[in-house]
């Protein structure tokens, strides 16, 4: 599971979120039949664009000029996690589990403040908008190599989520940024502006889609071992592979034991001493006769007493 937070995915977060809200309305621009995408959010699914800009914008009370005005979150399904949902779901209810999935997302990022009055979804404000394409961009390796053009589709499983968070709450009083680093070290600070631990963030997007799905998810899979593998010491790293090895000991054991029951099931079955006699055509009991063999008679030969006449 890809969870980001970004300033804007198109222009910036200081001013209007118009330019940013039409971005995120492209797949209604480009797939004129397919059916209106509408935004959601914790209470309706039908939120017009329009509404969406409005809100936004209104909710800016004591905000600089230069102030983040709202954030974009991305919750991006890994290829196996949409895999998983199809086996679960059709299309249109997959569809409305992922929007429900993005409400318990909001809800972790209200707790992750740790504010007095932040507690869940409803005490934000916030619109989603579901999408099913991604599209080629001048970042991608395949644009840079002349493989593909700017705005292809991409290939593959490619449904995810956009969300767009106000900088202030739903009362247009508290302000909250997800871009503070503060965690505590400074209380003063912390007590004004917020905790807001972007890695717990991740990982609490993590452990719900698992316990809402019944997702198996390997350690090689969750955020943490990445982040590790990415920004953690050689200490950090060496560990997580040791937790790595560890978990898949069991695997090893239980592929080892499958091995050696084939190994001896290709073992020729041992025929009895029974089936071994039965087996050599030549052999028959009832013409053999017990005994000393008959000598054969040589020319001239008188026959010995008893024999012939």
């Amino acid at each position: 599971m890809h969870i980001n937070i970004t300033d804007s995915e198109k222009g910036n977060n200081k001013g209007s979120s118009a330019q940013l809200v039409h971005y995120l309305d492209k797949e209604n621009r480009v797939n004129e039949d397919s059916k209106l995408e509408f935004w959601f959010n914790g209470s309706r699914a039908d939120v017009p664009s329009y509404e969406v800009k409005m809100n936004l914008d209104g909710n800016i009370a004591k905000l600089c000029r230069d102030d983040a005005k709202f954030f974009l979150i991305n919750i991006s399904p890994s290829q196996k996690e949409i895999a998983h949902l199809k086996t679960l779901y059709p299309e249109q209810q997959l569809e409305r589990k992922l929007k429900a999935y993005a409400i318990k997302v909001m809800d972790e990022y209200a707790r992750n403040f740790k504010r007095p009055g932040i507690e869940s979804h409803r005490d934000l404000l916030w619109y989603g908008k579901l999408e099913h394409y991604r599209y080629y961009g001048f970042k991608d390796a395949e644009i840079i190599q002349c493989l593909k053009k700017v705005g292809e589709v991409k290939p593959g499983e490619q449904l995810h989520l956009q969300i767009i968070v106000s900088r202030k709450d739903i009362s247009n009083k508290i302000k909250l940024s997800p871009m503070n680093k503060s965690r505590g070290r400074n209380l003063e600070h912390s007590k004004k502006v917020g905790e807001f631990d972007r890695s717990a963030f991740k990982n609490s997007g993590e452990r719900v889609f698992d316990q809402a799905f019944d997702f198996k998810r390997g350690l090689a899979d969750t955020f943490e071992y990445a982040n590790a593998q990415k920004n953690g010491s050689l200490e950090v790293r060496l560990a997580m592979e040791g937790r790595l090895r560890a978990a898949d000991r069991p695997k090893e054991y239980v592929r080892d034991r499958i091995q050696l029951v084939k190994s001896f099931e290709s073992i020729p079955k041992q025929n009895s001493f029974l089936d071994m006699l039965l087996a050599k055509t030549e052999y028959d009991p009832i013409s053999m006769k017990l005994g000393k063999k008959k000598r054969k008679r040589r020319k001239g030969e008188q026959p010995e007493h008893g024999q012939g006449l």
